[in-house]
């Protein structure tokens, strides 16, 4: 027999009974059921109830068993009484009678409980991660993980993709996020760049003359923290091909996409036909480029209904260039408790008021209520709700001004009120495909020009519009998938033009000998024949992330940062030697 093991914790059914076996594993719980010790023993792949009644030789030692102790077993197979099989264990037709222990090493006193899902502050769960991954959720999280990339190699793999890696140490680029900087010991003075995204690698193979590449590729992005975005490193599944449009690009990964889902949560359907809607649009509607779906409301624009209206301060700021009032309808949220509601949501949210309409049954029939109602009069409130389509019960939530100041707020709101009147199908996956990103945006403090997305992409319209268009109106070959309120995939055709890329960097306030000094080796590589090219990439964590049914991306990482960038298991960041920082020629300066 195997030293630790014959068969796993998962193993054992009805037909080994009367067998001898050996397990090995951790002690889950013990219980003492009237001097019969029952023991969960749990290793990675399920767990098995032993016992030990006080005619077993090894009772004495089984009674010194503590949590996480690991221990190795012999014993016989038996069969439980039908009215005690444990319907959700694979084993639980069984239980095995200690004949022999050994401990194989003790735990000491656990800083956190393994058994049960009970909440414990998230710094101590990420100091004791390794005791963390042993709860049974985030044990199953890393497997779903694990199968979802594997899921992910076998469809790229059959759609005619060959997987290359790229390297981790490359040269500093401007990509839209800090990079985490590595100095050079050979070159003092100088330093790498871990790449932010294998973008110009990517690229480049493509240049090479390469087809389809994808990669897991490591991404590392020196960013602030959300609750769906590490703030150090995350993979993705980077894709290019080349001779292709954006089409070619969505037709490839939609049913890469669909088939994970599919595979690995079936009873949650996803929808089978993804709008692509322009990013104008996803702004006016939802308020966000990456739209929840799953809740049917509508953003609109009434500001004529307001535009001169006893409604002062809507009819004021529509006197301003750039200003608009939007609605959000809320059907079924027409009662004065759910607006005063959604109201004090939206100051907590930092908009100062949120106004509202609802309508209900009156003496002469429908009539709207509300401090706007009666400021703005019937016939304008009964044009807001038939633009609406709004009925009796229902109710509009209103904000007001530059739409990029209060976007923000209404797309909080319109989720708020979704969530609120039960409008959201939480038990469904829907995609989106967001087009047409402008490829310049313009900053309202600095009124400086800098691209909105990806600066390898290519203008609508090429180098003509570059040249002809205003530069806020130039759009871009541009993709975001959506996913729940989630970006899950973001991509691009590529400029793989010289003359293109040097006028839109020029329009973005690059000198030609910037765009040189940063990109010269892709530039380079393009005056040597570059096929049209473009791809996506997809955030794996987050991918796993809402198959897990999880809001944080920390409960599918294995080893996550905190919300500092720290690695409190480990101790990073760590402070250098002297010696370490005197071969790479640094000094540290104190920040005080």
């Amino acid at each position: 027999m195997h030293l630790y093991r014959s068969h796993t914790c998962n193993e054992l059914n009805a037909s080994n009974v009367g067998e001898s076996i050996r397990l090995s594993g951790w002690v889950h719980r013990v219980r003492d059921h009237g001097g019969i010790l029952f023991i969960d023993l749990r290793d990675h792949y399920g767990m098995t109830q032993i016992l030990a009644d006080p005619d077993s030789l090894a009772f004495k030692l089984v009674e010194t068993l503590r949590a996480e102790w690991v221990v190795c077993v012999d014993g016989k197979v038996m069969a439980r009484e039908t009215s005690l099989i444990n319907t959700k264990l694979p084993s639980g037709e069984i239980e095995v009678f200690i004949e022999k222990i050994e401990v194989l090493s003790t735990s000491e006193d656990l800083p956190l409980p393994i058994f049960g899902d009970l909440d414990y502050p998230e710094e101590t769960r990420l100091k004791y991660r390794f005791l963390d991954l042993r709860r049974e959720k985030l044990h199953q999280n890393m497997i779903l993980r694990s199968k979802v990339i594997n899921s992910i190699r076998s469809r790229m793999n059959g759609s005619g993709f060959d997987e290359f890696q790229t390297p981790i140490i490359t040269a500093s680029s401007p990509e839209g996020a800090r990079d985490f900087l590595v100095p050079s010991r050979l070159h003092p003075g100088k330093f790498y760049a871990l790449p932010q995204a294998p973008q110009q690698f990517k690229q480049l193979i493509m240049v090479a003359g390469f087809d389809k590449y994808f990669q897991i590729a490591p991404c590392f992005r020196d960013e602030d923290p959300r609750a769906d975005r590490s703030p150090t490193d995350f993979y993705q599944l980077d894709m290019e091909m080349s001779f292709v449009e954006q089409e070619d690009i969505f037709n490839t990964i939609e049913p890469i996409i669909k088939g994970i889902m599919q595979e690995f949560r079936p009873e949650k359907p996803t929808n089978n036909v993804w709008p692509r809607i322009s990013y104008k649009d996803a702004l006016l509607w939802y308020g966000s480029d990456k739209p929840d779906l799953r809740n049917p409301i509508k953003m609109q624009i009434v500001s004529e209904h307001f535009r001169g209206s006893g409604f002062k301060i809507f009819a004021n700021l529509l006197e301003n260039e750039g200003t608009e009032v939007r609605a959000i309808p809320a059907p079924t949220g027409g009662s004065r408790k759910f607006c005063d509601r959604m109201n004090h949501f939206a100051q907590k949210e930092g908009s100062p008021a949120m106004g509202y309409i609802f309508w209900r049954a009156g003496e002469d029939g429908l009539e709207a209520a509300g401090p706007l109602a009666k400021n703005i009069g019937p016939e304008r409130t009964e044009e807001i709700r038939k633009q609406l389509d709004l009925d009796e019960g229902d109710a509009a939530f209103f904000l007001g001004g530059r739409p990029a100041k209060f976007e923000a707020v209404a797309a909080r709101a319109r989720n708020e009120i979704g969530s609120t009147l039960g409008l959201t199908n939480n038990n469904s996956f829907e995609f989106c495909w967001i087009v047409d990103f402008p490829m310049y945006e313009k900053s309202e403090e600095s009124g400086e020009l800098d691209f909105s997305h990806n600066p390898f992409s290519m203008p609508q319209g090429g180098l003509n519009a570059l040249e002809s268009q205003e530069a806020t109106e130039i759009l871009g070959y541009q993709y975001d998938l959506a996913c729940n309120g989630y970006e899950l995939i973001s991509g691009a055709i590529r400029n793989h033009k010289p003359e293109i890329m040097y006028k839109a960097f020029e329009i973005a306030g690059y000198s030609k000998s910037e765009v040189d000094g940063q990109f010269g080796g892709m530039i380079n590589a393009f005056t040597y024949g570059a096929p049209p090219h473009g791809g996506c990439a997809t955030g794996i964590d987050r991918l796993v992330m809402l198959l897990a049914d999880e809001t944080s991306i920390r409960e599918v990482i294995m080893f996550p940062m905190n919300q500092r960038a720290e690695d409190l298991m480990l101790g990073g960041p760590s402070e250098a030697s002297n010696e370490q920082l005197r071969e790479l020629g640094l000094r540290i300066i104190d920040p005080s």
